[in-house]
């Protein structure tokens, strides 16, 4: 089972993912199931607060959606190619319904093996594509889901209600699938929650008016992204290659940078007052995001700085140094304890990723 974490999704469906992901891991070791599950994540240089607030990248939208691949396509394909390496090939169970929309059955139609029940995988060799619900309608999905129970355990009414509740106003989700109008509660769509390719966040204001109103942050978080987004002032004159950009519109500038990072971090700060576990922006972001800055010749504002205004803290490094210090002692022993052959590969691995982080 791979589960993919972009490290911005809506945290009721982290909250409520993590919770399946957990049940099916219990009843595979009970049930002595050969089942793995795998949470994969972008690469810490791919992360969505890094290039927004680190390289200064626009917020995405549907000319310049720099997101999906970096935070969705890639994590997801480096594991499935490392499956590939171990076992020389791979199928691929998936979810698409061809009644999903028009483009969905053209998709699925483009790539299926006449008369075989898979479909060839779009760019990966020696992988294959399986979509049992891909015939269902959608009012039959919410029928099994409604109807059926888990195999893991899971109670797929928790499931039924977060849909419910984030449904706009003037779609009713029904407690039983009879109605003609409104046979199922699939009106509402997730996604990223700092997500700007869409106008209006519907789920997420759904959410909050059926009483979650601790999201409330992160959805002004999210709708000044969408506001700011094509200000002037805001933006360079240059894009992140150096070359001048069309209308003067080029990355974000060092002090709008900086602001989103003070409302991201104060916005966490407000939401772990309900949800103490809960990261917007994780502290290996910070440290990424400083290290750009600086590269990027920008004094004038700091990390920690901004992270002391926000939580009246210092940035707390203990995580990181205590990861750094591993490691330095893991490489020493592979080095064996060869100090010319251990500064070399620090030297490499350094440059190594001050280059992904640039980039």
């Amino acid at each position: 089972v791979v589960c993919n974490d972009t490290m911005v999704e809506n945290p009721i469906i982290t909250e409520y993912v993590n919770r399946v992901l957990n049940d099916i891991r219990k009843a595979a070791v009970e049930q002595d199931m050969p089942i793995q599950v795998v949470q994969t994540i972008p690469r810490l240089e791919d992360s969505f607060w890094v290039n927004l607030i680190g390289r200064g990248y626009p917020a995405p939208n549907n000319a310049f959606r720099w997101c999906t691949e970096r935070l969705k396509i890639r994590p997801t394909a480096r594991h499935l190619i490392e499956k590939i390496d171990q076992f020389g090939e791979a199928v691929i169970l998936i979810g698409t319904r061809t009644a999903e929309s028009a483009q969905r059955a053209k998709s699925m139609k483009k790539h299926e093996i006449k008369g075989k029940r898979l479909s060839k995988h779009p760019t990966q060799p020696n992988t294959h594509m399986y979509a049992p619900i891909r015939s269902l309608s959608l009012e039959e999905v919410w029928y099994l889901i409604n109807t059926m129970d888990s195999p893991w355990g899971s109670d797929n009414s928790e499931l039924f209600q977060i849909y419910s509740d984030a449904s706009a106003d003037d779609y009713e989700c029904p407690t039983v699938v009879t109605s003609k109008e409104h046979k199922s509660c699939g009106q509402s769509r997730f996604g990223c929650w700092v997500c700007t390719v869409v106008k209006k966040d519907k789920s997420m204001t759904a959410l909050i008016e059926n009483g979650l109103t601790w999201l409330t942050p992160l959805l002004k978080v999210r709708n000044e992204l969408v506001d700011e987004r094509n200000l002037i002032e805001n933006r360079l004159p240059q894009r992140r290659n150096g070359t001048d950009a069309i209308n003067g519109m080029g990355t974000y500038t060092s002090k709008y940078r900086a602001s989103v990072l003070k409302r991201v971090l104060a916005a966490q700060h407000t939401i772990q007052k309900t949800k103490p576990h809960l990261e917007l922006i994780t502290n290996q972001e910070l440290v990424a995001i400083q290290t750009i800055w600086y590269r990027d010749l920008i004094f004038d504002y700091k990390v920690s700085e901004i992270y002391k205004e926000a939580y009246n803290l210092n940035l707390d490094m203990k995580d990181q140094n205590e990861k750094r210090e591993k490691e330095v002692e893991l490489l020493k022993k592979s080095c064996n304890d060869s100090e010319k052959d251990f500064n070399l590969i620090q030297d490499l691995l350094t440059l190594q990723k001050n280059k992904s982080l640039l980039n």
